[in-house]
C-alpha cells in the first residue's frame, strides 16, 4: 500500500555536537536507541506529567524531531529553553511525514510503538490522500494519540501505555519527570489507566464514564462498538454508563 501524509505533523531538524547527549537529560527514552532507527519518546514536566510526545530519526549529522503540529511551538521553545551552551541547533525541516501499511519503501522505517502501525517515511515527497482508518488500529491495540488520549499537564506515562509503546526506558538514568515516572513503575500498582471497553448506542469522546452513579473514567477516541477510554480500574467491574451508552470494561 503506498505511504499517505501525515498532514498534522511537523518536523525539525537538530544538529550540533551536543545533540544527542542534550536529548538524552531531557527525554523519557534511551538515545542509544537511535543505532537501531526511530525512537518514541516524550518530554514530562518535573511532576512527571506528560507535556509531548514525539519522534526521533536519525539522519547522517542530524536527529529529525516528528511532532504534532498542536504542540510544536510550545515543545521547541522548551527545548530551546533546556539546551542551554549546549552544542545544539533546532530549525525547522521541509521534509515531509508519511505512513502507510504493508511493503515499507525505501528509507521507511518501522514505527516504534506497534507492528500494526506500519511504517514512517520522511522525504520532500508529499505522500498520498489519508485512506487508512488509523482510529480503527489505535482502538484495537490501545494506541493514544496526541491531543485526545495524550493531554499536556494532566496525563501519566505509565498509565497511557509508554512502557508497552516502547516510548520510555528505565534503565537510561535521570531526564525531566524521571522521579515519579520510577516510582509509578517501581513502588505502586497502577490504578487508572487507558483500556479497551465495549459501548453500546452513541455517546461522543470526552463523555464522563461512571458506575453505580460514581465517577469512573472518560471515553475516548471509538470505532464501531469498541472504544479507548480512561478507567479507574477499582470501579471497571461489569455495566457502566457513559450519556446514554452502555460500556464494557473488555
Amino acid at each position: 500500500m503506498a505511504g499517505e501524509r501525515a498532514e498534522d505533523r511537523r518536523v525539525f531538524t537538530i544538529t550540533g555536537a551536543d545533540r544527542e547527549k542534550f536529548l538524552q537529560n531531557i527525554v523519557t527514552n534511551d538515545l542509544k536507541r537511535l543505532r537501531d532507527g526511530i525512537v518514541y519518546t516524550a518530554l514530562l514536566t518535573p511532576q512527571g506529567k506528560y507535556l509531548a510526545d514525539f519522534f526521533l530519526v536519525p539522519m547522517g549529522e542530524a536527529i529529525l524531531l516528528d511532532v504534532h503540529e498542536s504542540l510544536a511551538a510550545d515543545l521547541v521553545r522548551r527545548l530551546t529553553m533546556y539546551k542551554l551552551r549546549a552544542d545544539a541547533q533546532i530549525a525547522e525541516s521541509p521534509l515531509n511525514v508519511s505512513r502507510g501499511l504493508g511493503p515499507a519503501p525505501e528509507g521507511a522505517l518501522p514505527d516504534p510503538r506497534h507492528p500494526e502501525l506500519g511504517w514512517r517515511l520522511y522525504s520532500e515527497t508529499e505522500g498520498g490522500a489519508p485512506q487508512i482508518d488509523w482510529d480503527a488500529i489505535r482502538v484495537a491495540q490501545c494506541i493514544p494519540e496526541t491531543g485526545i488520549e495524550l493531554i499536556p499537564n494532566d496525563t501519566f506515562l505509565l498509565e497511557a501505555g509508554f512502557e508497552r509503546l516502547n516510548g520510555v526506558d528505565f534503565r537510561k538514568g535521570c531526564y525531566v519527570g524521571q522521579e515519579v515516572t520510577a516510582r509509578m513503575k517501581h513502588k505502586t500498582e497502577l490504578k487508572k489507566g487507558l483500556a479497551v471497553v465495549e459501548v453500546s448506542r452513541e455517546a461522543a469522546p470526552g463523555t464522563p464514564i461512571t458506575a453505580d452513579g460514581k465517577p469512573a473514567g472518560t471515553l475516548y477516541t471509538r470505532s464501531g462498538d469498541r472504544a479507548i477510554a480512561y478507567l479507574r480500574f477499582d470501579r471497571a467491574e461489569g455495566e457502566m454508563q457513559a450519556g446514554e451508552a452502555t460500556v464494557r470494561y473488555v
